[in-house]
């Protein structure tokens, strides 16, 4: 019998809005609260992190540490990792859970989420901040517009979202019938599986499928345990029940092949590389038979992002664009999947574009993430740091690059590298065509009347197409060159920075390589994890099965 209260009346959700962003000003009182966090997170030392199923909290003695990666020796926390066992009971729990958290009315459903949102705002939103910057190298700002502000906006806006979509009812009813439409939970649980760089796609990945009634396995990054398990516990301290999310940090492999092998296995979402995304896609392909029904996989992975220069540009626009292409490049040392990777500056422009980005460059500091007046930190871990330092190394050796500034890293302390631009000669070296995912944004020339034939070579330079940004002043040319990317990107803009979506106003993901589209921070991301269910009820009885056609 299930126990959940029937609803008794429809509710409307309170007005939603953006999370307003505090400032961190020098002598404001959030500046001294997050200080104050952050040093008795240090103080504090290395943290514990079970992994929990059904509610329990399970240390299971198999463990791996979350390093600090503005300085290494220093541990985050020890976290406990499920095996392919606890996958299998996390699953059975999740399954057994479903009915009754599906069954809850809506707005019992929802308030988990707003409350947690709130808890957030206020009571948790330097701990979280903290755990964000001490373990994913963020500083300030970019801690506060991701684990405050965007996690608060994902939580309230879904909600919105969700009330939308059960408003969405058939327009029409035959006389003595009434036609009605329930938005049910996928038959079995949803693997959930986030990144590091940003704990509000952390906290998104399991929240948005479980607003809707499913149930959800989280795998977080192994580089964001601890935030992300903070935000576990808001969820609980909400009002979340026992086995709706459960946490399981643990070796991906043999999560992903308990979880994606089961019969129940209803859905993915992921953020993450396009290699892994099209691993678990094909596993999943090869495992059809198995399945109640057709899971639902959605993916937001790569991306190679781009800025354009319009040769119509004026000096002041130049500047603007440099600016711009300083934030989409390095804030949070490139570590966005919407981060600026490649520019393309038209010949007329180069030389001043060239001074006004150096000029700004050499302004950039960088540092620990306690030390606050730093723009740029570490990149996460000791595989990040190779991989691009392998980058900067090409460049250097490449005669078809010049590194025009940084290019320079240290890994004695942290896993320090600095913000590095490059100009090659040549489209489709190395730096222009794969996606690095560190601070480092490569340059070329373009002929001011090869506009066309570029805009159609950012399209067939790389696999992917997640943001890109068009800087022009005249509207022809902005209409001209936002129709030839059209297909570039899933999130274009125009002189503005390729990276900052904000939930509510720009709707984020890509198509190609990037992955599926399905658009964090709106309602087409919801109704990938619903089925409907359309109810068609008569109230008067028919007295012959012949239609007046059948009379002759």
């Amino acid at each position: 019998m299930n126990s959940a209260t029937p609803s008794l009346a429809h509710f409307k959700l309170p007005v939603i809005e953006n999370e307003p962003m505090k400032a961190y000003a020098k002598g404001s009182e959030e500046r001294a609260k997050l200080k104050q966090a952050l040093d008795d997170m240090i103080a504090q030392g290395t943290q514990e992190v079970p992994v929990v199923i059904n509610g329990e909290r399970i240390y299971t003695g198999s463990t791996e540490k979350q390093l600090n990666p503005s300085n290494h020796k220093s541990v985050v926390c020890n976290y406990h990792q499920a095996d392919g066992a606890l996958t299998e009971k996390a699953i059975q729990g999740a399954v057994a859970a479903q009915a009754q958290w599906e069954a809850l009315p809506f707005n019992d459903r929802v308030a988990v989420f707003l409350k947690a949102a709130d808890l957030l705002s206020q009571k948790y939103r330097y701990k979280v901040m903290a755990a964000t910057m001490l373990g994913q190298g963020k500083n300030i700002w970019q801690a506060e517009i991701d684990a405050a502000a965007e996690l608060c906006d994902f939580w309230r806006f879904n909600c919105k979202y969700a009330e939308e979509i059960y408003h969405q009812q058939p327009p029409k009813n035959a006389p003595g019938n009434w036609n009605r439409v329930e938005y049910r939970a996928l038959e079995g649980f949803i693997l959930g599986i986030s990144p590091f760089n940003f704990t509000a796609i952390g906290g998104n990945i399991p929240s948005a499928p479980a607003l809707m009634g499913n149930v959800v396995l989280w795998k977080p990054s192994p580089s964001a345990v601890y935030s992300n398990y903070l935000v576990y516990e808001i969820l609980v301290e909400a009002g979340l029940p026992d086995g709706v999310i459960q946490f399981i940090p643990g070796p991906a492999e043999e999560i992903c092949s308990v979880a994606v092998n089961h019969r129940k296995f209803a859905g993915l979402h992921f953020t993450g590389s396009t290699r892994v995304f099209k691993k678990l896609w094909t596993d999943v392909g090869a495992n059809m038979d198995k399945y109640v029904s057709y899971p639902r996989l959605v993916g937001e992975t790569g991306g190679k992002n781009y800025h354009i220069l319009h040769p119509d540009l004026d000096k002041a626009g130049v500047h603007h664009a440099a600016l711009q292409t300083i934030r989409a490049a390095f804030e949070f040392q490139g570590q966005k999947c919407s981060a600026c990777s490649r520019c393309y500056v038209p010949k007329s422009l180069y030389n001043d574009f060239k001074a006004s980005i150096l000029a700004e460059h050499a302004k950039i500091s960088q540092g620990a993430v306690q030390e606050f007046q730093h723009f740029s930190g570490p990149v996460i871990n000791k595989f990040a740091f190779d991989k691009i330092k392998g980058y900067i190394d090409y460049a250097h050796a490449s005669p078809d690059c010049e590194v025009i500034a940084g290019g320079k890293y240290d890994e004695s302390v942290g896993y320090f590298i600095q913000p590095t631009i490059i100009h090659s000669k040549d489209n489709f070296t190395k730096t222009m065509v794969e996606e690095i995912f560190g601070p480092v944004v490569t340059m070329v020339v373009y002929d001011d009347d090869k506009f066309d034939e570029t805009c159609k070579l950012i399209g067939d330079t790389t696999e992917y197409a997640l943001t890109g940004a068009l800087f022009a002043r005249s509207r022809e040319s902005i209409v001209h060159g936002s129709n030839l990317l059209r297909q570039t990107s899933g999130n274009f803009y125009i002189n503005d920075k390729c990276t900052g979506a904000v939930v509510g106003q720009q709707p984020f993901g890509g198509a190609r390589g990037s992955g599926t589209n399905d658009k964090a921070g709106s309602w087409t991301l919801l109704v990938r994890f619903i089925s409907m269910r359309l109810i068609k009820e008569n109230f008067v009885p028919i007295s012959d099965y012949h239609y007046p056609s059948n009379v002759v």
